[in-house]
């Protein structure tokens, strides 16, 4: 279900406090504490909050950093990029409109273009490829 369109109450409530309090307040979740961390099945992953396709099962690697991370971002994925210097440091942020993603560091893998998209597993949901036609992701069926 799309929750986009849901108030801020509506939304805490079908997300937890959380996962609410990762996608929309810019929390971290614990490293190694989300399954998606080492769950590396065929499929897509999407915004928790909108269900726009964000990433690609192809692309996601084992960082060892604690959290799901992704060489890069699906083809139109609707992922902005600006600057976090919260906590002393100087990182860049990844996000869409309405979630919190997590960060975006240049220490991937060199063959896969060398980025790292750190992500927080409550930020995204993971939609197997066996899912995908009946979800109404039949057209991304084709990137496997």
């Amino acid at each position: 279900m799309d929750k986009k369109h849901m108030d801020e109450e509506e939304l805490r409530a079908s997300l937890g406090d959380g996962a609410y309090h990762v996608a929309r307040e810019k929390g971290t979740e614990p490293p190694f504490s989300h399954p998606y961390d080492k769950l590396f099945d065929e499929g897509i992953y999407v915004d928790v909050i909108t269900k726009e396709v964000l990433f690609l099962s192809k692309d996601k690697f084992d960082s060892g950093c604690g959290w799901p991370a992704f060489s890069k971002a699906a083809p139109d994925a609707p992922i902005k990029e600006t600057t976090d210097t919260r906590y002393g440091m100087i990182r860049t942020e990844v996000a869409t409109d309405t979630t919190h993603l997590g960060h975006v560091f240049n220490d991937g893998p060199k063959e896969a273009g060398g980025m790292r998209y750190c992500i927080n597993g409550a930020s995204i949901e993971f939609i197997p490829k066996a899912d995908m036609e009946k979800r109404g992701y039949g057209s991304w069926l084709n990137c496997f």
